[in-house]
């Protein structure tokens, strides 16, 4: 009987719960008016990306003459492009010794250009240079049509067609209106060459394009890091152009933003430290817009990209046709092979103006390349160091000398200034009455220093510049186009970096102790006058602040830059030592101006002009006191 009961009170559970179950499911089933909402929302998120999808690019199946009407109503006569089998996302390349193209039939541009050679950051990194790759760059054109389509040519399916001449390769790119209506680009690549011919050009397309309007060509590119030096990269990374028959100009690299418009604008170069994408026309563009906009916000983090270039120019509509010919260049930023085109590309290298670029183009390069060639790049460096020497040596010497018959002079000038004391226009009359009997010039000291800065100026550029010493190692030095690390700080230190480099170090105990050396003669040499600043003082602190400012500034440049100095002033040091000690005896020199004192002196021009108005001003000063 027990055993009856508990039957029927577990079906009669086992029947509630399940009510209940049949219940909850009942009430979370969707009414059909949900469903068929439900069903609403998901055609309508389909269609939407169906939208979108074609916004980007139409492909058509040429049998459905639904599509086919969509496509024109979207495209208008360029519909035909999407119809054809060539309106795939596919590539076609072309190669030669030095340089490799990948151009996309989406919009018919180089999506990629590797150089062929080259390595990024470091030798023996496995990864070439690619200055394009993963649509890091753009080319467009915008095309409007007479049925009042605005066209975008990086949305359109292109046609290849590859063939060659000889041993030149030739890709043409059309985009279609019909079978012989079409928007051309045509690529040339020749052996050995990162040079390659480029055309846009028109046919049958009068009746397509509104030629009322001009067809707009934006170029854009970030550009990608490839060396091993964030902040020294991004310091010669710059967009760079040439106008109006042969002026060049440049946007400043150190800015947040830059831009800039020019007319007449012959070639435009979106240059990296040590490479460089150019675009150059032979029909000048009639205007050009050009921003450049810095991508490294932060150093410390490591970056893909440094700039980001634009560039856009309108292209002119005649007779209803466009027609330029034009050339790409993907290279290094060599100065020997950018001037060999004779485009004026060498001015895209960073060389410095006026007399600076002079001295690098017609000295040191050629002087360089010519020492480089038969030697490994360090001992050329030294090399090409000597020479420059002892080139200057003589304005070494000379600069000695002044000082040296200054600090003879030096006894007399006290002399005079305690004579004088409570007279300066007097003190200063007797003083350059002295200076003219004793034949000493006292600014022949600073016009020898003068003549040296456009020497160091055009090597603070000529260093940076050389593409030859990328990659190029010597001693502890793997690459002389950057810093030379010998130890990696745990931390980052403001202005100095995040590691040691050994150069910069000896170029600072180099310039510390050549200071050093002639810091005393130039005290010896200056008398402290009634008024000015203690000299003593100034070369005091100058002869600490030097060596410390080489080694934080140059602890991220280029290690061949830092070499140059630690040699250039280790020679100096010995030169000043030979001349100082071997050369110039100061008993010679007191008795050469002790001679001229007694020889009778002409009145210069500027003398008598100087000794008339310090004669003036005392007159004038005598008559106040009266």
């Amino acid at each position: 009987m027990e055993e009856k009961k508990l039957d029927v009170k577990s079906i009669i559970g086992f029947v509630l719960i399940s009510g209940i179950l049949m219940w909850m499911i009942y009430s979370n089933t969707p009414t059909p008016e949900e469903l068929q909402e439900k069903e609403k929302q998901e055609q309508a998120e389909k269609a939407k990306e169906a939208v979108t999808e074609q916004e980007a690019t139409v492909v058509v199946n040429p049998t459905d003459s639904v599509t086919v009407a969509k496509a024109q109503k979207e495209l208008g006569s360029f519909a035909y492009s999407a119809t054809l089998l060539s309106a795939t996302n596919d590539f076609t390349e072309i190669k030669n010794e030095v340089l490799a193209l990948k151009i996309a039939n989406k919009g018919g541009y180089i999506a990629e250009a590797t150089i062929l050679g080259f390595e990024r950051f470091e030798k023996d990194s496995k990864q070439l240079v690619q200055l394009i790759k993963d649509n890091n760059a753009q080319f467009d054109l915008t095309l409007n049509t007479k049925d009042n389509r605005v066209l975008h040519t990086q949305d359109l399916y292109f046609e290849p067609k590859f063939t060659k001449e000889g041993e030149n390769q030739i890709l043409t790119m059309q985009l279609k209106a019909g079978p012989n209506q079409f928007l051309e680009y045509r690529y040339v690549l020749k052996p050995n060459e990162y040079m390659l011919d480029f055309a846009i050009r028109s046919q049958g397309l009068e009746n397509v394009i509104d030629a009322s309007k001009p067809v707009d060509l934006e170029w854009q590119m970030k550009t990608y890091r490839n060396e091993k030096s964030i902040s020294y990269e991004n310091r010669y990374t710059d967009l760079r152009f040439e106008y109006e028959g042969g002026k060049d100009d440049y946007l400043n690299a150190q800015r947040k933003e830059s831009d800039d418009t020019a007319d007449e604008v012959t070639w435009i170069a979106f240059k990296q430290h040590h490479f460089v994408s150019v675009l150059l026309t032979d029909t000048p563009f009639k205007k050009a817009e050009l921003k450049s906009n810095n991508l490294v916000d932060n150093e410390d983090i490591d970056t893909i990209y440094t700039k980001k270039f634009l560039a856009k120019m309108p292209l002119e509509v005649k007779n209803g046709t466009l027609n330029y010919t034009m050339n790409w260049y993907y290279g290094p930023a060599r100065y020997q092979t950018l001037n060999d085109y004779n485009r004026n590309l060498d001015e895209i290298m960073p060389l410095g103006w006026g007399i600076f670029g002079w001295i690098n183009r017609y000295a040191f390069i050629p002087v360089f390349t010519l020492i480089s060639g038969f030697m490994p790049y360090g001992i050329a460096i030294i090399i090409f160091t000597i020479l420059v020497r002892l080139v200057m040596s003589p304005v070494t010497y000379k600069s000695y000398l002044s000082q040296a018959k200054m600090k003879v002079l030096r006894p007399e000038i006290a002399e005079l200034n305690e004579k004088y004391k409570d007279n300066a226009m007097k003190k200063q009359q007797e003083t350059m009455k002295l200076y003219s009997t004793a034949g000493v010039n006292p600014m022949a000291g600073c016009i020898p220093a003068l003549l040296q800065m456009p020497v160091f100026y055009a090597l603070f550029q000529f260093f940076p510049s050389m593409f030859d010493l990328r990659q190029k190692s010597f001693l502890w030095a793997k690459d002389l186009s950057s810093y030379d690390s010998i130890y990696q700080l745990p931390f980052k230190i403001p202005f100095y970096g995040d590691h040691v480099s050994l150069f910069p170090i000896l170029a600072s105990v180099a310039i510390f102790f050549y200071m050093r050396m002639t810091t005393g003669d130039q005290q010896m040499a200056q008398p402290q006058q009634e008024g000015m600043p203690d000299m003593s003082k100034i070369m005091k602190m100058m002869l600490y602040i030097s060596p410390l400012m080489m080694l934080v500034f140059f602890n991220n440049y280029a290690s061949g830059l830092s070499l140059y100095y630690f040699i250039s002033n280790s020679i100096t040091i010995g030169i000043m030592f030979v001349i100082k000690n071997y050369i110039i005896d100061n008993d010679k020199i007191h008795a050469k101006i002790q001679k001229n004192k007694t020889k009778p002196k002409k009145e210069g021009k500027f003398q008598r002009k100087m000794r008339e108005m310090m004669e003036q001003a005392e007159a004038q000063q005598k008559n106040s006191k009266k």
